[in-house]
């Protein structure tokens, strides 16, 4: 009996894994396209390209780009004890804000972006 259960065990441990290991397979990689980093939230990727004088968050779900158009974001850049809040806006097949950033190596980023349709999703992001 107890070998039948250990089989069962073995046999459930190693589906299971393969069930992990298939449910992020979903066709596309998660590389920078833009030069910025890339976060998955809900299977979307977010690209946040921080510059010193630019901000910008490139949306690709499944490898294709998002009709950004009617979106929106607010980042906010954790820098040490200073904190920064910026909004994006479209522009183009991104969305932008352009000004005066401190986005040195460690800066966290959180951006709350809002797709017509869609839930509020949260990136985060630290910079290297």
């Amino acid at each position: 009996m107890k070998a039948i259960h250990l089989m069962t065990a073995l046999f459930i441990t190693s589906t299971g894994a393969a069930f992990a290991a298939d449910g992020h397979d979903h066709g596309h990689e998660h590389k920078p396209l833009h030069g910025g980093i890339v976060t998955e939230v809900k299977d979307m990727d977010y690209e946040l390209v921080a510059k010193p004088d630019t901000l910008q968050i490139h949306l690709r779900d499944h490898g294709k780009a998002v009709d950004v158009s009617k979106a929106s974001a607010k980042v906010t850049l954790l820098a040490g004890s200073e904190k920064q809040e910026v909004e994006l806006k479209p522009a183009g097949e991104k969305l932008e804000a352009k000004g005066v950033f401190k986005v040195t190596a460690g800066t966290k980023a959180v951006a709350l972006v809002s797709l017509p349709g869609k839930s509020p999703a949260t990136a985060r992001f630290v910079l290297k």
